[in-house]
């Protein structure tokens, strides 16, 4: 049996501290920083909340990342916490040791924790000491906020208990709380309840939004005064809002939502699935964008070539590095406009999806020779088109001269299958061998996933279930 390691010095002390009935203040005020984060882990480990509010009150760290600790549907631990806090906010004189300006409930802080739990050694880092409060001396109390991090993910009909309480107590103190996000995903939640929420955070922290709920233009209209707000906004992603009928009213939503785009100068990524409120109006979205986008994405829905053409004239995407049109059908637009596109996006690309968009060999054939200048494209994929076994051996042909191209997606040429769509087993296992033939013929080590369409497992338009067709250089004699 193995000896066990005996316990510290360091550790004894603060479990005799523990077992005091109260820790006395003036002993918190000169406790070692060696002690004091292991002891607010055993006390809250322990759930004693005398202790634990007298630590806030102490604090010596500019950030207190509780939410490495709770588990947030519960309201009690919280509930203590915030009690301590209030005991903060309401001094009018707070120890100079304490620094505490942040509480944060999001899921992160597991490594602030771990390097005290007693498993790595006590030292600690140049910045944490900064952030320590050597003087014991007291100071009047600053009037900056206290500010609450949260990550929110709005997704049930009614607010839970957590969600509830906490904006109760905000609420309560808006002079000295600012509820601050920036992670914020809706996925099912009634407007009304939205608005109550939005109303009670620091709409200008918010970096991220996720909306993955089917709503309408109207009630995109309703949401749009909060996204306005969001000035320093990163990433959007806007799921399923759809138009019923194209009237005047929907058109002044629509003017409505898109002007709030004006607002968002910090906006680099944007994903809009299914807008169906986009058709024949991307220009008018286009025009509002205040800064150059890093990625794009508009799937699933119908543009007009007008829009395309709009696309491709914007200077906001000069400086695109991935670009995803997946799901909107260009079979009917003139070639050259892929080709344009291309052009514009070339010097900066990296990922790039047609995916489902209907491109026939026509198209394929005009933007090739934009496609192989694009010489920091890492990904692309073109599945669930219309191509031939010539249009395909061209394209394996022109991006054989792209560096860093490493991930190929393409769709099963059409002599693969019967005229009713059925898939030619033998004619497939022949193309494979085929392109495997022009891959050698390239030099060029390669890994090409051909997708079947509709996709045998999921039915799926275009999938990535087939295996791999790979080639590998021979190693030199």
């Amino acid at each position: 049996m193995s000896a066990q390691t005996p316990p510290r010095l360091l550790d004894l002390a603060g479990r005799c501290l523990l077992r005091a009935d109260g820790l006395d203040f003036s002993a918190l005020e000169s406790l070692p920083t060696e002690l004091f984060l292991p002891l607010f882990l055993e006390a809250f480990g322990g759930y004693r909340t005398k202790t634990l509010k007298a630590m806030v009150q102490t604090w010596p760290f500019v950030r207190l990342p509780l939410g490495a600790l709770i588990d947030l549907p519960h309201v009690g631990p919280l509930q203590a916490m915030l009690e301590a806090l209030d005991v903060l906010l309401a001094q009018k004189v707070r120890s100079r040791r304490c620094k505490l300006w942040v509480l944060d409930l999001r899921s992160t802080g597991q490594n602030f924790w771990s390097m005290w739990s007693g498993a790595s050694s006590y030292g600690c880092s140049s910045s944490e000491m900064a952030a320590v409060a050597e003087p014991r001396s007291t100071t009047k109390q600053p009037s900056t906020p206290l500010k609450v991090f949260l990550d929110l993910c709005l997704k049930k009909r009614t607010l839970d208990n957590f969600l509830t309480y906490l904006l109760r107590w905000v609420e309560q103190r808006k002079s000295s709380i600012h509820l601050c996000c920036k992670k914020l995903a809706i996925v099912s939640m009634p407007m009304d309840n939205i608005v109550k929420v939005l109303s009670m955070v620091q709409l200008d922290c918010i970096q991220e939004v996720q909306v993955s709920c089917t709503w309408n233009l109207p009630t995109l209209a309703t949401f749009a005064p909060f996204l306005g707000e969001m000035s320093h906004l990163q990433r959007l992603r806007l799921s399923h809002a759809h138009v019923s009928a194209f009237k005047k009213q929907e058109h002044d939503h629509l003017v409505h939502v898109t002007s709030q785009f004006r607002r968002l100068g910090h906006l680099r990524d944007l994903h809009l699935e299914s807008p169906s409120f986009l058709e024949g109006c991307l220009d008018q979205m286009l025009r509002c964008l205040k800064s150059p986008l890093d990625s794009l994405s508009i799937t699933k829905c119908g543009l007009t070539e007008s829009d395309l053409t709009h696309l491709c004239q914007s200077p906001d995407i000069s400086q695109l590095k991935s670009l995803d049109l997946s799901g909107v059908t260009m079979t009917d637009f003139r070639p050259e406009l892929l080709q344009v596109l291309l052009e514009k996006v070339a010097a900066t690309m990296q990922e790039l999806d047609f995916d489902v968009c209907g491109i026939t060999d026509s198209q394929l054939e005009a933007f090739l020779p934009a496609l192989s200048r694009c010489s920091q494209l890492r990904s692309f994929s073109l599945c669930g088109n219309v191509l031939s076994t010539a249009g395909v051996e061209k394209l394996l042909r022109h991006t054989a001269v792209l560096p860093c191209l490493r991930q190929e997606r393409y769709p099963a040429p059409q002599e693969t299958y019967r005229p009713r769509g059925v898939l030619l087993e033998a004619r497939l296992a022949q193309l494979r061998a085929q392109l495997l033939e022009i891959l050698r013929d390239l030099g060029r080590p390669r890994i090409i996933w051909i997708s079947l369409s509709p996709c045998p497992r999921c039915g799926e338009a275009g999938c990535h279930h087939m295996e791999p067709v790979i080639y590998s250089c021979p190693a030199p004699a």
